[in-house]
């Protein structure tokens, strides 16, 4: 498969089949560049305006939000209840944490997770191997919070940090990526690239994050 990160919790993430997974696309508002290209499906973890602006991807791609299992286009997504906030929702909203599988490797995508982990979440996550995790702060978990998170995975083998300040996202109020690398416990690597491409049998022995550039 292939993963591209586009920028804030926005990713493409491509089967060997061709089949495109597209994550939480941001509106205009939000200076990284448009996702390229069309997607078959595409995840919305929740409703703010960096995380849904589906009518900015192209093709016609059937998009998926709240909890439950489906099915879709031969990828099986389960949405995990969670909250964006540590209030139980109370000052954001709901946030949905999905799970899918792509060539045989167990993905998640955290979306605007704004607390710890509960039981409730981590059990439908014990064998997610790749981890899509916000480690900015402020809306969404922090560097601290995102650390436990990785932690509390047992199969996880690659964490791709997301949601923090960047070159292009200099005026918000969340943290650089380095408040969350400077206190990492697992082996930092720098990809240099927007772009990855790896298999099932490639995965690292064990945990390690992997470092994207923006698109």
């Amino acid at each position: 498969m292939k993963i591209q990160w586009i920028g804030h919790a926005c990713f493409r993430i491509e089967a060997s089949d061709g089949t495109v997974v597209l994550t939480d696309p941001f509106d205009e508002d939000v200076p990284y560049r448009a996702p390229s290209g069309p997607a078959d499906i595409v995840l919305v973890s929740h409703d703010h305006f960096d995380h849904n602006a589906v009518h900015r991807v192209d093709g016609d791609p059937e998009v998926v939000r709240g909890f439950g299992e489906r099915t879709v286009k031969g990828i099986t997504v389960r949405g995990i209840p969670a909250f964006h906030d540590a209030e139980g929702g109370r000052k954001r909203g709901r946030d949905v944490i999905f799970r899918f599988t792509v060539d045989g490797v167990e993905l998640a995508h955290f979306g605007d997770l704004g607390h710890a982990m509960t039981e409730e979440q981590r059990r439908p996550l014990h064998d997610v191997e790749i981890a899509m995790i916000p480690v900015g702060g402020h809306f969404t978990i922090g560097p601290k919070e995102a650390v436990e998170s990785a932690k509390a995975l047992p199969n996880l083998k690659i964490i791709l940090p997301m949601h923090y300040k960047t070159d292009l996202i200099k005026d918000w109020p969340i943290q650089p990526l380095e408040e969350f690398t400077s206190i990492c416990p697992f082996p930092i690597k720098e990809i240099g690239a927007s772009e990855l491409e790896l298999s099932a049998d490639a995965l690292p022995p064990r945990k390690e994050v992997w470092v994207l550039d923006h698109a």
